[in-house]
């Protein structure tokens, strides 16, 4: 019910954000607030019983369900963010995308050590801003306790690249 309704609100976008791609925008989806706890609503049933002490959201529309789905199970939210966005002290992971690369970073405070961490996106396509939001959590010492996005991709197997760290990927839509 939740895929549909996610699918259904979607618009997609022809050759953005350049020629052959289509763009899943998910910005009609928040237009509609009921669907958007509804939403929240389906991550948190899917996570019950696993332990998650803090939500890492994805620059900038890992943040939209990541801070709401962080409060509704209680815990802190941890901004991934772009390079140079962050004011407090940082560690940074650079990384590879299909079409360029890319850093995020987060504050050296963000979690402790050995906390484990659900990290969370918008949409999972080939999943290297996942891995690397993955391997930099990991680096200062925290365990990634599953991973969960509104919409993957999952012809470019992004899951196989990411399940690796955690099996636990949440997927609500798939393509």
């Amino acid at each position: 019910m939740i895929e549909q309704q996610i699918k259904t609100a979607i618009r997609d976008i022809a050759d953005f954000p350049k020629p052959g791609i289509i763009f899943k925008d998910i910005t009609p989806i928040l237009k509609d607030p009921q669907l958007c706890i509804s939403i929240v609503d389906a991550f948190f049933e899917k996570l019950k019983g696993i332990r998650i002490d803090a939500v890492a959201g994805i620059e900038s529309r890992g943040f939209l369900f990541g801070l709401t789905l962080a409060t509704r199970l209680g815990v802190p939210f941890v901004p991934v963010r772009k390079a140079g966005k962050l004011p407090f002290t940082i560690k940074q992971k650079a990384y590879k995308l299909e079409y360029g690369s890319a850093t995020i970073e987060l504050h050296t405070d963000a979690f402790e050590p050995g906390q484990h961490i659900l990290i969370h996106d918008d949409l999972l396509a080939t999943g290297g801003t996942a891995l690397a939001a993955s391997e930099l959590i990991q680096e200062m010492g925290g365990i990634v306790a599953g991973f969960s996005f509104v919409v993957g991709l999952g012809f470019l197997n992004g899951k196989e690249r990411i399940a690796p760290v955690c099996d636990r990927v949440l997927v609500l839509a798939e393509y």
